[in-house]
C-alpha cells in the first residue's frame, strides 16, 4: 500500500462521510482500530480537519464504493498527485559564474594546504569542482599548476564564510570520530615529551645535589670574643 498523506486528517473525513468501519479506515491509513474508534468518539484528533482522500488524488470513488458495500472489502490507496511536490528536492551540481571558474583551482590548493582533512566530494559541492580536477590540482597535473597559489574561497567569491565554516566544522567532527575509533588522541596543544626524554629530571637532581660552600671562618669570626 502506498503511505497516505495526512493519515490522521484522512481517517477523520472518512469516518464523518463514509459508512465504513474502523478496520477499514484503519487500514487504509495505517492507523490502529482504537485510534480510529478514538477519532469517532472525539477523543482523538478532536483538533484535525478532514482531509478528503478523493479530493487529493489517494482514492477514487470506485474504491469508496466498493468498500462500504463489502465490509471485509480493503481498500488501495493511489499516488496522490501532491507527493511528487512533497518530495526533498535534490541539489544540483553547484553554480559558479563563468568569471570565478578559473579561480576554483586557487580554491582547491588553499584546501588542501589548510584542511587535508575536508573530503573531495565536500570540496566539489561546495567550489561546483570536479574531483577530477581536485586530484590534478593536489598532484599537479592541472595544466596552469605553475600558476596556482592557495587563495580563500571566500576572498574568491566562491562560498560564503557560513558555507566555509560548515564545511570545515562538519570535516573536523568526522575526523575527530574516526581518530577516536582508530583509538588515537591527539591533545589540543603541542604533545609533551616524558621528563626522562628531556633531561628536566635530571638537571633538577643536579641542582638538588650541589650546595652553597660555607665559609667557616666567616661564620665563627667573632668567637674570641672581639666586638666591632
Amino acid at each position: 500500500m502506498t503511505n497516505i498523506l495526512m493519515p490522521k486528517a484522512t481517517a477523520v473525513w472518512l469516518v464523518d462521510n463514509t459508512s465504513l468501519t474502523f478496520d477499514q479506515i484503519a487500514d487504509f491509513c495505517e492507523l490502529h482500530p482504537l485510534e480510529v474508534k478514538g477519532i469517532a468518539d472525539g477523543e482523538v484528533a478532536r483538533d484535525i480537519r478532514g482531509a478528503d482522500p478523493i479530493a487529493n488524488g489517494q482514492l477514487n470513488r470506485e474504491e469508496l464504493d466498493t468498500a462500504e458495500k463489502t465490509a471485509s472489502y480493503r481498500m488501495k490507496a493511489q499516488k496522490s498527485r501532491h507527493a511528487e511536490l512533497l518530495k526533498p528536492v535534490k541539489k544540483g551540481p553547484r553554480y559558479t559564474p563563468v568569471s570565478r571558474r578559473q579561480d576554483r583551482p586557487d580554491a582547491i590548493a588553499w584546501f588542501l594546504r589548510n584542511h587535508p582533512e575536508v573530503a573531495d566530494s565536500q570540496l566539489a559541492r561546495l567550489l561546483g569542482t570536479t574531483k577530477a580536477t581536485i586530484d590534478q590540482v593536489r598532484n599537479r597535473q592541472h595544466w596552469n599548476s605553475t600558476n596556482i597559489k592557495p587563495v580563500d574561497p571566500v576572498t574568491l567569491g566562491l562560498s560564503t564564510q557560513l558555507e566555509l565554516d560548515a564545511v570545515v566544522k562538519k570535516a573536523a567532527e568526522k575526523k575527530a570520530k574516526d581518530d577516536a575509533r582508530k583509538g588515537i588522541v591527539e591533545p589540543a596543544g603541542a604533545t609533551l615529551r616524558p621528563a626522562s626524554e628531556t633531561g628536566v629530571i635530571a638537571a633538577v637532581e643536579v641542582e638538588d645535589e650541589i650546595e652553597p660552600e660555607v665559609d667557616l671562618k666567616n661564620v665563627f669570626a667573632d668567637d674570641d670574643g672581639d666586638e666591632d
